[in-house]
């Protein structure tokens, strides 16, 4: 069973140094970032400077390095799901040294009436898929560390946000009607792709991470609501917020 993948008293067969080297140590902080208008827009935008890639055999993903307001960072387009982005983290930071990731996506709201025109705090994480399973003991959530930093950051910049547990899961298309009742039952505002892999991997490799989100689509039991959803995943707004807080961390 899933629930039985974590394995910490044998060691791991492959590492990344098989496939990329020694460690490098360039860069402290990084964006992780899930829209590719985001990224162009940096691209266009600041003075950027390639300073790596993340290997894959259909594509391989730039790493960039860029400034603002004095503050050195990376970033780079994050693939979607949490298998995948969890394990980006921890080649970005092989290939970088990167430990503090500052991650910002959209996500389908659960409870419109908390999330309506806010950015989203998670506290907790539901464990609705399967790559946390291989970096932490079994549990139904996870805590999501540094939300209370992340708030008193919105608080400094009048920020508009609201706090909760949010749902991660890996199959969008299964969010069923009964599934979507259950979690809303349990406190969950939101359900997204990625955040508690991620947060099960930077715990495990002894990163820091700072999420936030902002819902786009809306579910219910009854109906689906899309339209905001293409706002939401290119809004700047989250990148200007995500590069203000390079400097509270």
């Amino acid at each position: 069973m899933i629930i039985d993948s974590y394995d910490i008293d044998t060691e791991p067969i492959i590492s990344l140094e098989h496939f990329y080297g020694e460690k490098k140590n360039l860069i402290d902080k990084c964006l992780v970032i899930f829209s590719k208008r985001i990224v162009e827009y940096l691209l266009d935008n600041f003075e950027c400077q390639e300073i790596a890639k993340v290997g894959s055999p259909n594509g391989s993903i730039p790493i960039y390095k860029s400034h603002f307001e004095g503050q050195e960072f990376a970033f780079y387009l994050s693939m979607m799901g949490s298998a995948l982005a969890s394990s980006q983290c921890n080649e970005v930071n092989w290939l970088t040294g990167a430990n503090k990731f500052i991650m910002f996506g959209s996500c389908g709201s659960l409870d419109k009436e908390k999330t309506l025109g806010k950015y989203i705090l998670p506290t907790e994480a539901y464990r609705g898929e399967g790559a946390s399973y291989y970096y932490a003991a079994p549990s139904d959530y996870i805590a999501i560390k540094n939300h209370d930093k992340l708030e008193e950051f919105f608080i400094k910049e009048k920020a508009p946000y609201t706090k909760g547990k949010v749902w991660t899961t890996d199959v969008a298309l299964r969010e069923t009607r009964g599934l979507v009742a259950k979690r809303k039952s349990e406190g969950c505002i939101a359900v997204e792709m990625e955040l508690a892999g991620v947060q099960a991997a930077c715990d495990f490799y002894g990163f820091e991470l700072y999420d936030f989100l902002e819902a786009g689509d809306v579910l219910s039991e009854s109906s689906y609501e899309v339209e905001g959803l293409n706002s939401a995943n290119h809004d700047l707004g989250k990148l200007y917020l995500a590069l203000k807080l390079l400097k509270e961390i």
